[in-house]
């Protein structure tokens, strides 16, 4: 039961992730720039330093006993992470959004999820416990079902270009090294907080229980902001668009860092949900990346759908998206089934 209620908590968190962006509709007067260096201060700086104090029993012993070693490793990581979400962003210009999702979340999803127990000398032992058929069976079809709705997404997109004369800015050779990027840096995530597990393994000395991974996100998120934030003040500066976190137009300023701090606060949820499934995988717990990945696909396809994002979509782009949902489903019913084998056994 307790790796079903995992499940779920992931669930919740992929669900948190596929809303996040929603907010940005709203936004107005700001730079891309703005917006993302404001929501990022939220998500990666203020959220987890905030949810770690609230959450952590005696978080100034934690910080003074943990290795300082695996917060090193968990801070440099992060900052790959953020390195690799800039890659994601640049990408989209070039491929459309749905081959960058499908290629990057698909490299993450596999890479992320195997790295972990490779470098831990793991991988052996995982791949021939009970259930690790289902579970791997899991990780290679949601991997397939990402890039199956990839496919659906660039059909929509070519749906979409039909009867348009203006010219693409579509490039699969400055795209695809981007994607690749974005894929192998995105995957470093997971292991960011592989390595910190050793922090959360004293917060839970300290009590802290299912909460202890909260503790992990002050090094992690931390690192991916700063990248984040290096990035987007060059931009700034490339740009002159500094002054607009004080000006954004007559009545939106304050819209603005509205729609910024909830999607902070919607993009901080995946991590907060992550880590309370995380907990409760059992043996398999390295698994928890996969199971992030795929229904963060899956639920972001959704969510597209009940926006009404594919309407007017042509018959071939409908049945990719259906193969692609299904798939999914299936993939997460293989995975939660390898993980229950192998709590069982």
């Amino acid at each position: 039961m307790e790796v079903i209620n995992g499940v779920l908590y992931h669930a919740i968190g992929a669900s948190s992730a596929s809303l996040c962006y929603t907010p940005e509709k709203k936004v107005k007067g700001w730079s891309w720039q703005t917006y993302w260096l404001a929501q990022a201060a939220v998500c990666w700086l203020i959220l987890p330093v905030m949810i770690a104090w609230l959450t952590i029993p005696e978080l100034a012993a934690v910080l003074k006993e943990a290795p300082v070693a695996a917060m090193q490793r968990s801070f440099l990581l992060g900052m790959a992470y953020g390195v690799g979400g800039t890659a994601f962003g640049i990408a989209i210009r070039y491929v459309g959004f749905s081959l960058t999702y499908a290629i990057a979340v698909g490299i993450s999803c596999v890479l992320g999820t195997l790295l972990p127990p490779l470098v831990n000398g793991t991988l052996t032992e995982a791949l021939s416990g009970s259930g690790s058929g289902f579970l791997m069976s899991g990780v290679v079809s949601g991997a397939f079902g990402i890039g199956i709705c990839g496919l659906a997404g660039r059909s929509k997109e070519r749906d979409l270009e039909k009867g348009h004369s203006a010219a693409s800015n579509f490039s699969l050779a400055k795209g695809l090294p981007l994607c690749l990027l974005a894929g192998v840096l995105s995957a470093l995530y997971g292991f960011s907080l592989n390595q910190g597990q050793p922090i959360a393994d004293v917060a839970a000395q300290h009590g802290a229980g299912n909460y202890q991974g909260n503790v992990i996100y002050i090094f992690s998120n931390t690192g991916a902001f700063l990248t984040t934030l290096l990035y987007c003040l060059y931009l700034h500066r490339k740009n002159k668009t500094i002054h607009e976190y004080r000006n954004a137009g007559t009545g939106s300023l304050g819209i603005n860092y509205l729609m910024a701090a909830i999607t902070g606060l919607l993009w901080y949820g995946q991590f907060f949900f992550y880590g309370l499934g995380h907990v409760r995988m059992g043996k398999y717990e390295f698994s928890s990346w996969a199971i992030h990945m795929i229904l963060l696909v899956l639920l972001s396809t959704v969510t597209g759908l009940l926006l009404k994002e594919w309407k007017n979509s042509s018959k071939r782009t409908v049945q990719l998206l259906t193969a692609a949902i299904v798939i999914l489903i299936a993939a997460v019913l293989l995975l939660t089934e390898g993980n229950r084998l192998g709590a069982a056994g």
